[in-house]
């Protein structure tokens, strides 16, 4: 937003110097109609190259300090995760590039043109296809159609709402006789734009469907509301929260859902004098768009409004549900129209006073009041410990950002804290699954079992379809021995997700507990269909099929694993192991080698390694290693009892020699 304040006070400047000497356009022989749009969208009082460096530079100040900074909250899904596109986390921003870009190239249909009137069918064309490339980004890139609709109607076609409302109301009969109501040129480009836009939508519906998505009622509380009323009543609170944050962006979120804007209930509640007082203005606006009799006035404030409201519409619950309460990123567009509204008032203002210094410098402190507003929230997005901790004063009801604390906080190591906030995110909303799944693992880990089992019940019975609850309270019964009630668990898991690789593993593990051999194989070749990549998975088939004597099919699968995975230093441990005791000493001495080339600290690869040369005879090697093992890990008993051995052998071939 900052960048759009920016650029447009950088306009006010140009309205501001033209109070003084009228005005100029930028090119002398432009065409009358060129002039007239440029007067409607007038270009910057410096040149093009220095306005461009000058937004450029104000933009590299607002961000320099996240430019280096972590992937965040869900970077984790959008890029780091997402092998299809990670393009998808710039969704928000790319559909403001085409949305603009295809009213700017609206624009130019009337520029090409060299009579007032007319327009280039082309530019009309390619504004409606830049158009359908914003909807393909973001939803709400639709509505650039209504905006040139709009923007035609109003400003291009110069349309008097007010005169034709009276005519009307009068049953005048010059109401036919209204220019832009004959103008064919109108009507074909309103053909086209209602056509292309008609067009997308089928597309759009014929590839996603028509259902929309499913959303809770923590996303949206409003929209669950039985009374029209008390839904109406919030939306519009909601709306107000908008234009707050447009005018004031201190208090920002990354996440406004679980009880972060309690709902109004009751019309004693102070908050229904915010949509009462954005009301107010919004109506003072539209009454001064649509009836003022500055033409100039009306266009320009017809076209902020525009930009204001229509990018809006679909993030106004009014034509379907969202999945959200208040979203700072649907303000991305709404914040040009704001902007110019913004402009258009300080450069009226100018005009009537003659302390234009004091408004400038007005003006400037806003920028700059922004700027630094931009540079400190660019900071918070460093890292997701600064952006979840900024949120807790925002909204300290909102259940998610505890959540996302004590995630932040366990994934650091630090359970302690991590349960203080887990415990608080289900206090706020006791039906908060991921918490209470959060928390039974981190409980899981500290040996809390029963309580852990309670919070993990208690998830799946509140949400039957949570294939992670289900697995992890597998897990637990398992620990408990309860060997029945975690392989129900873990087949209940699958059955909710039917490709779930890890419940799989775990499942293989409760059957080589119960010796079960064939079904942990199977289990866990499950596993490693689902998920090649699956290390444990291969590692515990190898490990079973060695102990188990079946040497020949541990190494088959030991090499089918490298081939998958060859630079797993544990799979190259456990292959290397089933090849020495297969007396292929040879291979195996070279796989414990790159083994520990990757893991050089691992006292278990030195020890393995050592008992090979012991078996192979090459003793000096072999104590070399069980030394080196023991240095890592003087307590492995194995290891001592070995090179014990060894010495004992080494001073009776020491003995034999003298």
């Amino acid at each position: 937003m900052n960048i759009c304040v920016l650029s447009f006070f950088l306009q006010f400047s140009n309205q501001h110097n033209a109070g003084a000497r009228g005005w100029q356009p930028a090119v002398c022989k432009m065409a009358e109609l060129d002039a007239d749009l440029d007067h409607i969208l007038p270009s910057s009082v410096l040149p093009p190259f220095w306005a461009k460096l000058v937004v450029g530079f104000v933009s590299l100040v607002c961000f320099a300090r996240s430019y280096d900074g972590d992937f965040v909250f869900d970077d984790s899904e959008a890029i780091v995760n997402n092998k299809v596109a990670g393009v998808v986390g710039r969704a928000d921003l790319l559909g403001a590039l085409f949305f603009l870009l295809s009213f700017l190239g609206y624009c130019k249909a009337f520029r090409e043109s060299n009579k007032e009137g007319t327009h280039s069918t082309f530019w009309v064309l390619l504004s409606i296809l830049l158009g359908a490339v914003a909807m393909l980004c973001k939803e709400q890139g639709i509505t650039v159609l209504g905006l040139n609709a709009i923007f035609d109607i109003l400003v291009i076609g110069k349309l008097n709402v007010l005169e034709m409302v009276q005519k009307v109301l009068h049953k005048d009969k010059s109401l036919e006789n209204i220019r832009v109501l004959r103008n064919g040129g109108l009507i074909f480009r309103m053909t086209l734009l209602a056509s292309g836009g008609a067009g997308v939508l089928y597309v759009r519906w014929k590839i996603m469907g028509t259902g929309p998505p499913a959303f809770t009622e923590v996303d949206n509380p409003a929209s669950f509301e039985d009374s029209v009323l008390v839904r109406a009543i919030n939306y519009n609170y909601y709306y107000s929260l908008n234009a707050w944050l447009l005018l004031c962006p201190w208090w920002l979120c990354f996440d406004w859902s679980m009880g972060c804007i309690p709902l109004i209930k009751s019309a004693g509640d102070w908050r229904v004098t915010a949509p009462a007082a954005l009301w107010l203005c919004l109506i003072g606006l539209l009454c001064r768009a649509l009836c003022s009799a500055d033409r100039h006035r009306r266009r320009i404030l017809t076209l902020g409004l525009g930009f204001l409201i229509i990018p809006f519409l679909p993030a106004s619950n009014l034509f379907f549900r969202v999945g959200f309460v208040v979203a700072e990123r649907v303000l991305y567009l709404p914040s040009a129209g704001y902007c110019m509204l913004l402009t258009f008032g300080f450069g009226a203002l100018s005009k009537h006073t003659k302390k234009k210094k004091l408004i400038a410098a007005v003006v400037l402190g806003i920028l700059f009041i922004n700027v630094l507003r931009c540079v400190i929230r660019s900071g918070e997005w460093r890292n997701e410990e600064q952006l979840f901790r900024s949120a807790l004063s925002v909204c300290p009801l909102n259940a998610k950002v505890h959540y996302n604390v004590g995630k932040n906080l366990a994934d650091r190591g630090n359970q302690t804290a991590a349960i203080r906030y887990y415990r608080e995110a289900v206090r706020l909303n006791p039906k908060y699954v991921h918490a209470m799944n959060n928390l039974g693992n981190i409980l899981k880990e500290r040996n809390e079992l029963q309580e852990a089992e309670e919070l993990l019940s208690l998830a799946v019975r509140i949400q039957p379809d949570f294939a992670a609850a289900w697995m992890n309270l597998g897990i637990v019964q398992n620990s408990l021995k309860r060997f029945e009630a975690a392989e129900q668990s873990y087949r209940t898991a699958i059955k909710h997700r039917r490709k779930y690789p890890d419940c799989y593993y775990n499942l293989g593990r409760l059957y080589a507990d119960l010796n079960r051999h064939v079904d942990a194989l199977n289990a866990w070749r499950n596993a490693t269909v689902l998920k090649p990549e699956h290390s444990l998975a291969w590692n515990n088939m190898i490990i079973l099929l060695d102990n188990t004597g079946n040497l020949a099919q541990a190494e088959a699968v030991g090499r089918e694993a490298l081939e998958l995975i060859p630079n797993d230093h544990s799979l190259m441990f456990s292959l290397a192991n089933v090849l020495g005791k297969s007396q292929k000493y040879k291979e195996s001495e070279a796989l414990f080698l790159k083994a520990i080339k990757a893991h050089p600290n691992a006292a278990s690869y030195h020890g393995n390694l050592a008992v090979l040369y012991h078996r192979w005879g090459h003793l000096d090697l072999a104590k070399k290693h069980y030394e080196i093992s023991l240095q890592l890990d003087p307590t492995a008993s194995g290891t001592k009892e070995n090179y014990g051995l060894l010495r004992r052998r080494l001073e009776q071939m020491q003995k034999k020699d003298v």
